[in-house]
């Protein structure tokens, strides 16, 4: 995708003229181009669209169909349903099989110290040969990397999660520094599941209630709809609204989120001195989606 996350290109979308759109379309600096309800009046429009259009992934994904043909079932199969657990039932699928669009952030992880891991952008391709990437930063610095350096590497252009292995090729210095990882035959692609959290340790400032209370939470873990944490005390009564305020790290960069919630659940802790609260987001800004989504995904491509 392009230079923000959570977007993804409306040229994965099935949309034809006629059709009213009914998502926000922005560009790919995150910069709204159409409010929702834009009707496509001819074909110059939607080439229009399709070329410079972005929508947010959640909403693409969940709005439009699948461009896959499922053949029919036999009458007695129809009526089995799908086990909810295989939403993440790993797969493993040919590389050229995947939709990789020149912006796609990459998570490395190196094999030989787990701890190690960097975020990189697709720059472009060589079939069957190699996977341009742009060169990991730290501190401001190109990370030097051994050729021949093996990787973990994960990324999340929709709604599945993609996984595989490769090793550095060349690293390139001039003009600008980036680097050529092996290309692989096959990745595992797994289905995120709908509302998939992720276990986070965050430090953040919880204001609620009527008057207002304020206290500081740690949160343990974080999804797209809302987050969890521990505080010290009771604070507020289910149905109180309020404000949630916490620092990410996404892709490299600090960001600070303000978030209005409900509170949704309050329940003591094993320990019965502490008290979890739960906490629905509501009125997300497109920003703070895409913040959310970047955060929530490079959290999961860190998971083992």
């Amino acid at each position: 995708m392009g230079e923000v996350q959570g977007l993804m290109p409306l040229k994965h979308a099935e949309i034809s003229v006629g059709q009213t759109i009914d998502w926000t379309i922005y560009n790919q600096d995150g910069k709204v181009l159409f409010d929702a309800g834009v009707h496509v009046e001819d074909q110059q429009q939607l080439n229009h669209l399709m070329e410079v259009g972005y929508c947010e992934a959640d909403k693409l994904w969940d709005s439009i169909p699948s461009k896959v043909v499922v053949p029919e079932k036999p009458a007695q199969e129809v009526t089995q349903q799908k086990a909810p657990e295989e939403l993440n039932k790993e797969s493993v699928i040919e590389l050229d099989s995947v939709r990789w669009t020149v912006g796609e952030v990459f998570y490395l992880q190196t094999h030989d110290q787990a701890a190690t891991r960097y975020t990189v952008r697709l720059i472009g391709y060589v079939k069957g040969k190699s996977l341009m990437v742009t060169a990991p930063m730290a501190h401001g610095q190109a990370v030097i990397i051994r050729e021949g350096q093996t990787f973990i590497i994960r990324a999340f252009p929709g709604k599945k999660a993609y996984a595989f292995t490769a090793s550095l090729v060349k690293y390139v210095y001039s003009p600008h520094d980036y680097l050529h990882l092996s290309y692989p035959k096959q990745v595992r692609a797994t289905t995120i599941r709908q509302g998939a959290r992720a276990t986070v340790k965050i430090i953040a400032s919880v204001t609620v209630g009527d008057p207002e209370q304020t206290a500081a939470a740690t949160l343990g873990d974080l999804s797209m709809g809302g987050t969890s944490g521990i505080i010290k005390r009771q604070l507020g009564k289910k149905g109180d609204t309020g404000i949630i305020k916490f620092k990410v790290n996404a892709a490299g960069t600090d960001e600070y989120l303000t978030l209005k919630t409900i509170l949704r659940s309050i329940a003591p802790t094993e320990n019965s001195t502490e008290f979890r609260h739960g906490f629905e987001f509501i009125e997300v800004t497109p920003q703070a989606k895409l913040i959310l989504s970047a955060f929530v995904h490079q959290t999961l491509a860190e998971m083992d």
